[in-house]
């Protein structure tokens, strides 16, 4: 091969090697619109959010503040689990609780591990867990709450201060609807948070006795669909829930604050994850055996090869909103390669979030470039000509040389005569 195609079947197989991202959308059918009606929580404030990516799918009130009873756990959870082994055995500080309080009676100096203390916390409520808690993660309960606080504002939860580790009725201890949200979705991408809060009862292995702790959350023992997270009651924050529903894929969060019983709370939070829930649908955006796209395959004239998913796709949507098909891959397919080489991926989008990324595979066998294939594209034809004019300025060059040279033995034998 010449110079000028070798240099050309280069430039070929970078070009091949670049990646080319494209837009599909007509694929994708449109999910359906929602069927449930809005719904209208009791209490003073309520937030719906996406858990994946945050979004906002019905906030009322949602950045007031409020007193938040036993949701303030949340944060008290968070500390440890980002501080201390599962697997850490704490020692309980004396802690006189009211008759009223809930707890699981641990007695001063009584060993538990962590594992156990979160069940307690988060199931029971039980408030001598969050004070052995706040002793050994920090120190003291006030060094503890300082580190809620800082830890409260590195997650940019503006409309969140603690005043104790419990939840005790304060005008210092106080959130919103949308930071308990955020706080949430934090926390359940926790594997072990998320499988304590989902569970009805738990039972406790270590510490002086066996106990076992009940979730006070009900919805989650009557409502398969629920998974979390966490209640609270006081006589000023009245009464409040975090919720978490998960349905075909789709995850939801809620938040009631200030309800004016039990029964409005859990009722307000039901209806809240429900529609949550709702407002998305499983949808195959991609069928089995169906070409995403098709690409030029290098040095076959004419000749293309589909890229299509090893099987259907299927992603939680929601629902009246139409998904994006991204496709990145080469400008062209070199061959030979087998039916079934991964050649890209396809990205589904909803807005600026990825649903799920798929590999591409060529549906077809890819054939070698054809012999002198090079020669026929633009830039072979230019090296092509290339070579051949420098042939022809040689061949050029060459006779006038001879032609010199004759010319200069003519003369020199009509000099010698």
């Amino acid at each position: 091969m010449s110079p000028g195609a070798a240099s050309t079947r280069r430039r070929a197989v970078a070009a091949a090697s670049a990646t080319v991202i494209v837009v599909v959308t007509g694929l994708l059918a449109v999910p359906a619109a929602a069927r449930l009606p809005r719904p209208d929580p009791q209490g003073k404030a309520a937030i719906v959010v996406d858990a994946r990516s945050g979004e906002v799918l019905l906030d009322e009130g949602a950045d007031e503040r409020h007193q938040i009873a036993s949701t303030t756990k949340l944060m008290t959870a968070l500390l440890v689990l980002e501080r201390a082994r599962l697997d850490a055995v704490f020692r309980a500080p004396r802690y006189e609780a009211d008759a009223v309080e809930s707890q699981i009676g641990l007695k001063t100096g009584e060993r538990m591990r962590v594992r156990d203390l979160l069940a307690a916390l988060l199931l029971e409520s039980a408030n001598d867990a969050a004070a052995t808690i706040a002793r050994n993660v920090s120190g003291s309960r006030r060094a503890f709450v300082r580190d809620m606080n800082a830890r409260a504002r590195a997650l940019g939860l503006r409309s969140t201060r603690y005043q104790n580790p419990i939840g005790f009725d304060s005008a210092r201890n106080r959130s919103s609807a949308r930071d308990l949200a955020t706080l949430a979705r934090l926390l359940l991408r926790n594997p072990t948070f998320a499988r304590i809060v989902d569970r009805p009862a738990a039972r406790l292995r270590s510490g002086a006795r066996r106990r076992v702790v009940r979730n006070r959350n009900n919805l989650v023992v009557n409502e398969p669909f629920v998974a979390g997270v966490k209640t609270g009651h006081t006589s000023k924050a009245d009464f409040v829930l975090v919720g978490a529903g998960e349905r075909r894929g789709a995850r939801v969060v809620s938040v009631v604050l200030g309800a004016p019983s039990e029964a409005a709370r859990d009722e307000s939070t039901l209806a809240l994850l429900r529609w949550g829930v709702d407002q998305f649908r499983r949808v195959r955006v991609v069928r089995d055996g169906r070409p995403v796209t098709t690409l030029p395959v290098d040095g076959r004239d004419g000749e293309r090869v589909g890229l299509e998913t090893s099987g259907a796709v299927t992603v939680t949507a929601r629902r009246g909103r139409r998904p994006t098909l991204l496709v990145r891959s080469p400008e062209e397919v070199q061959g030979p390669l087998p039916a079934g080489s991964r050649t890209g991926a396809v990205e589904v989008r909803d807005g600026g979030r990825v649903l799920r990324t798929a590999p591409l595979v060529t549906s077809a066998a890819v054939a070698a470039p054809e012999p002198l294939a090079d020669l026929r594209t633009p830039a072979g034809l230019a090296a092509t000509a290339a070579v051949v004019m420098l042939v022809l300025l040689g061949g050029a060059a060459l006779v006038w040389v001879r032609s010199r040279r004759s010319a200069r033995r003519g003369a020199a034998a009509v000099g010698g005569r």
